[in-house]
């Protein structure tokens, strides 16, 4: 079985790269294969939905550059095909003034990135777009906005299948071995003979890059991000996004208020080192992922540098009190019989050997493959725009 191209992983990026192969090249034999039941079943579908604009992002990464233009690639693919979202803006809060001196910085950053619009607010100004929100200063960021992603997903595998492209769920790949004149895939299913192997794994990505004999030094380190819902007739506490001044002492962004696409508001995540890959409560249990985790010098060194954050993660994820004392810095009159258990996504973080987060966008390239090794957030909003990045590198790589 012969295809030009073999993508593995069925979440946005990876259909995103066989959609855009096919808008450049429709004569391309294109097959995605996905472990799963469904698409879009892990980040894709478990995230909470915003349209990242590129704020937060050092100028000048592939962060920065392809969430700016994935944004608009994004709400253009949005309104080509019907997909319900929203650009409603979000309002960055610096709660003290410490953070102020970063929400300045922030500022700077959004501005250098070529983000359009910003403004500056006084807590007055804070007051008329989120009355119940408390600051002292905050930034407006109005390209901000939120998305159906799952349905996203569901319109690009259309647009895949109806261009000829194949999507192969509930098959797991196995192996990948460069032969004298292409790549065999080899699946929990079949072989297959292929021009080109983009892997798109998430999770597992890591794996997949060590299944088709490259070693990544990075490891995905998974961490479980969890969420609240404001009870009914609490919702009107929040208006539209509110999110917190990144605290440097801690590498994720801190808890948060989102509006869903489809009604409610969603209060969170936190960052819990998670006890499987695919690990979504605390009850899903991988022993041989833990061990692996546990095991990695980078999770260790970690764990050294930020042991204070760690266990408190752990803590209010075990709370609900000490969680709705995180989101009362941002709205003061939130109450913990306010808050419903909601959903929860893992994130694919990728970490290095000395503790650190991967920050950027990582892809691997080998002689007929690529690996995108680290794709957490704002990747789904600059799925398209890594994509078409993907897509320019393979089709100059690779004569078809």
């Amino acid at each position: 079985m012969r295809y030009d191209v073999i993508v593995g992983g069925g979440g946005l990026v990876g259909l995103a790269v066989a959609y855009q192969l096919l808008q450049n090249r429709p004569d391309l034999k294109i097959l995605i294969v996905e472990k799963e039941g469904g698409l879009g079943r892990h980040q894709s579908g478990n995230n909470s939905g915003v349209l990242h604009a590129g704020l937060y992002y050092k100028p000048g990464s592939k962060k920065a550059l392809l969430s700016v233009r994935g944004l608009k690639m994004m709400v253009r693919f949005c309104q080509d095909y019907g997909i319900k979202h929203e650009i409603c803006g979000k309002l960055v809060v610096a709660t003290n003034e410490a953070e102020v001196t970063r929400l300045k910085l922030l500022f700077e950053r959004g501005t250098a990135n070529g983000l359009a619009n910003l403004r500056w607010l006084d807590p007055a100004r804070i007051r008329e777009r989120e009355p119940y929100a408390a600051g002292v200063a905050a930034i407006h960021v109005p390209e901000e906005g939120i998305v159906d992603y799952l349905g996203v997903v569901a319109k690009l595998a259309e647009l895949i299948q109806h261009r000829g492209g194949e999507i192969h769920c509930q098959e797991k790949i196995t192996g990948c071995d460069d032969g004298a004149t292409a790549t065999i895939v080899s699946t929990t299913r079949e072989k297959y003979e292929t021009k080109l192997f983009v892997a798109c794994a998430g999770l597992h990505a890591d794996r997949v890059a060590r299944s088709a004999g490259m070693n990544p030094s990075i490891k995905i380190v998974p961490f479980r991000g969890e969420y609240y819902k404001l009870r009914q007739g609490r919702e009107r506490l929040v208006r539209h996004l509110i999110y917190p001044v990144p605290d440097p002492a801690f590498p994720f962004l801190g808890v948060h208020f989102t509006r869903l696409i489809h009604g409610g508001i969603e209060a969170g995540p936190n960052a819990v080192l998670a006890l499987s890959r695919e690990g979504y409560s605390w009850k899903d249990v991988d022993f041989l992922d833990m061990a692996e985790t546990l095991s990695y010098s980078g999770l260790r060194n970690f764990l050294f540098r930020y042991p204070k954050m760690s266990w408190y993660e752990i803590r209010r994820s075990m709370s609900r009190g000490e969680f709705c004392r995180s989101l009362q810095k941002l709205v003061p009159a939130i109450r913990p019989d306010d808050l419903v258990q909601g959903g929860a996504g893992v994130r694919a973080q990728a970490m290095s050997p000395d503790g650190n987060l991967v920050e950027d966008f990582h892809i691997a390239i080998g002689s007929r493959t690529m690996h995108v090794l680290n794709a957490p957030s704002p990747a789904a909003t600059a799925s398209l725009a890594i994509a078409e990045e993907i897509a320019g590198q393979l089709l100059q790589k690779v004569t078809f």
